[in-house]
């Protein structure tokens, strides 16, 4: 049985997170539907407890409360998700990793390495923007269009290559794409030679966190990117009923 005041807070929390970290009263009242006086007592518990602090203009924003559960949630996330990627490197060769979103930045949490000797690293705990990878759009795939443009909006979308999308409408159409095929392709559009191929890890509807296989150019492209995405689909689900609630919403 759920814990109704316990939900709101989650939602609050979750709002600030959609909104980059920071948001005022009505845009935590449209994304969640809760009254401006619930709201407000919410935000009081959550001040008094450092998970959300008060700026000088008086929106709120999360609060260094969160690192240490962050830091702990992300540990054991990363434990729990390399049984995961070590299937996807069996299965492709390749280096495997697990992203999620956190605010406007794509994280990776977790990786496990591909046994060739020539690989492609992304150093757990990086950030990177999600325009110009395949996780991030996998991730930005499961938002609705709006969020996906609001993020673009506060990122600018920077050029990383020549290969990068930085048109904001081509975006929204590979974004679309990706909602159709069920995967997300970097083709060298963050690194220049370096492609990749991430799916979504779904806690029920939403997306919560990107699975991803990454290698040089001429590697990937032999796969059969259809056989590779299913099978890759099929372990994200796996890991995904693993994971249930507790990357939230990411």
């Amino acid at each position: 049985m759920s814990v109704q005041s316990v939900e709101r807070a989650l939602d609050v929390l979750e709002a600030l997170a959609e909104h980059g970290g920071e948001a005022g009263l009505s845009e935590i009242a449209a994304r969640t539907g809760l009254p401006y006086g619930t709201i407000h007592r919410l935000l009081q518990t959550l001040l008094v407890r450092g998970y959300v602090r008060q700026e000088s203009d008086r929106r709120y924003a999360l609060g260094g409360g969160l690192v240490r559960l962050g830091g702990v949630a992300g540990g054991m996330v990363g434990v729990w998700a390399r049984p995961y990627l070590s299937k996807l490197v069996e299965l492709s060769g390749e280096t495997a990793n697990l992203a999620v979103l956190e605010g406007d930045f794509v994280v990776y949490v977790a990786q496990v390495p591909s046994p060739r000797r020539l690989r492609m690293f992304a150093e757990v705990g990086r950030r990177v923007l999600p325009h110009s990878t395949a996780v991030g759009k996998a991730l930005l795939a499961g938002r609705p269009p709006a969020e996906a443009v609001a993020v673009f909006e506060r990122t600018g979308m920077p050029r990383r290559t020549p290969n990068t999308i930085v048109d904001r409408s081509a975006m929204l159409t590979e974004l679309q794409a990706v909602r159709g095929r069920g995967y997300a392709l970097d083709l060298g559009e963050e690194e220049l030679g370096v492609h990749c191929l991430a799916v979504p890890v779904r806690d029920g509807d939403r997306v919560v966190a990107a699975l991803s296989v990454s290698g040089p150019a001429e590697r990937i492209d032999a796969l059969d990117r259809d056989d590779l995405a299913e099978s890759m689909r099929k372990i994200a689900a796996d890991f995904g009923n693993e994971l249930g609630p507790v990357t939230g919403g990411g």
